[in-house]
């Protein structure tokens, strides 16, 4: 379908449009937590590069990267227009992403990236491997 906007007019519209956090992933993580009672756990915790979730006396960092925006190909879900925009942007979120994983493990903390679709019930067992060390200090 084409769009009823030219493109001048959807890129301004697009500039509204801005982000409310990623709720219902960061709900299903917190739901995570309490079923294998993590606890020491902030949320919107001030901290440069603004982690989804903060461990603040074991200094661990958690982010939630949604799997589009973040580079992760499990869809391989790609839209068919503006396809170098798109894929631009996503680098561009990649080398950030790396950039403020860096800058936290200068400082010495210890960072966790996980994707949108490791918090889907089919893949638990991914997600508690990659959350064991977290399992052990927090529980």
């Amino acid at each position: 379908m084409a769009d009823v906007f030219d493109e001048e007019k959807r890129s301004d519209i697009m500039r509204q449009v801005k982000s409310k956090k990623n709720k219902s992933t960061e709900l299903r993580l917190i739901e995570i937590f309490k079923q294998n009672n993590i606890t020491g756990w902030r949320r919107n915790y001030p901290v440069k590069g603004h982690p989804d979730f903060v461990f603040p006396k074991q200094k661990i960092a958690i982010f939630v990267d949604g799997c589009f925006w973040h580079g992760h190909d499990c869809r391989n879900t790609r839209p068919a227009d503006h396809q170098e925009y798109w894929q631009k942007k996503r680098e561009r979120n990649i080398k950030h992403d790396q950039e403020v994983t860096a800058m936290f493990e200068a400082r010495g903390w210890t960072v966790l990236r996980i994707w949108e679709c490791e918090l889907k019930k089919k893949n638990t067992d991914i997600l508690m491997l990659k959350m064991a060390t977290l399992l052990k200090i927090c529980s």
